[in-house]
């Protein structure tokens, strides 16, 4: 059955998982500083899982949870793995905002990426574009006199990274693969191996964290289906650029968490980044407005 769109509803569902998300991320830097990385990482996957399963299981069946490129999932698993785990290793020293606006080029990376592995046309434009985001990057990792750039921020690009090349596999799947058996699988897969690598360094687990952990995941869970709900009722042009929407969330909950506010040189970096963001955006609309409707075949 096809879902009837509502812009007014998609734009609130949109806002809603990014708060969720931003929630979620908040939660994964108050369990940092108690936990080992992969075991935070695997506290993000196993926490949601359930949460999730009981949405799909109500909504789709056990029958959309068949993969069909195991290959795929697998990549993409082990690609949010490395994704989580190199931004809650960011997180243990850097503010939600600082690590949220360098996170915000996987949009422009995304877009650089899909020429060489999907074989898109990206036009001079949005080169330039993708170029002036990348140079809000380096006014937050703000290089020293010597060069050297912060570790945590480049774990922090490593992550977006990883997210660029795991949102092209996303493309890849959804011609053959369901949105449930995607968001499963990439948190079992995630899951499972941050969790076996976790174990050398394993620590007890708090009950006093009990709460926040399944406030994590739940907060996890309600974004991927807030996220859903946005994508089903609204084109992608119009909800994308809420995500940028993020970065208030983040500053609330560094303000009211931990007494932090981004710094004059970070606000910079992070209207470079979501100003060369929604031009992306933008050209993207535009690309497809401008594009010939091919004719209809007898």
């Amino acid at each position: 059955m096809n879902t009837q769109k509502s812009p007014t509803r998609a734009v609130a569902w949109m806002l809603m998982a990014v708060a969720c998300f931003s929630l979620m991320d908040a939660g994964m830097k108050q369990l940092s500083a108690s936990y080992p990385t992969l075991q935070v990482t695997f506290l993000r996957g196993a926490a949601s899982l359930p949460f999730v399963l009981v949405w799909v299981l109500a909504t789709a069946g056990p029958r959309s949870l068949v993969p069909r490129r195991w290959g795929l999932h697998l990549l993409r698993g082990v690609l949010g793995m490395a994704m989580i785990g190199c931004f809650v290793y960011a997180l243990r020293s850097l503010p939600l905002s600082t690590a949220y606006t360098i996170y915000f080029v996987a949009p422009l990376l995304i877009a650089a990426l899909s020429v060489p592995l999907l074989g898109e046309h990206v036009g001079p434009r949005r080169w330039i574009a993708i170029g002036i985001g990348l140079v809000g990057v380096l006014v937050v990792l703000r290089p020293g006199v010597g060069g050297f750039i912060s570790v945590p921020g480049l774990m922090v690009l490593l992550a977006a990274t990883a997210y660029a090349v795991a949102a092209i596999t996303v493309s890849m799947l959804t011609r053959t693969d369901t949105p449930q058996s995607m968001v499963v699988w990439f948190l079992v897969i995630m899951a499972v191996g941050a969790g076996l690598l976790a174990i050398p360094d394993w620590q007890p687990l708090q009950l006093g964290h009990a709460g926040l952990i399944a406030g994590m995941g739940l907060a996890g869970a309600g974004g991927q289906v807030a996220l859903t709900r946005a994508f089903q009722l609204g084109e992608a042009s119009l909800i994308a650029p809420l995500e940028y929407t993020g970065l208030v969330w983040v500053i609330g909950w560094d303000l009211l968490f931990w007494g932090a506010l981004p710094d004059q040189v970070t606000w910079l970096g992070a209207a470079i980044i979501v100003a060369s963001g929604l031009y992306l955006l933008h050209r993207e609309r535009v690309r497809q407005v401008q594009a010939p409707t091919p004719l209809d075949h007898p």
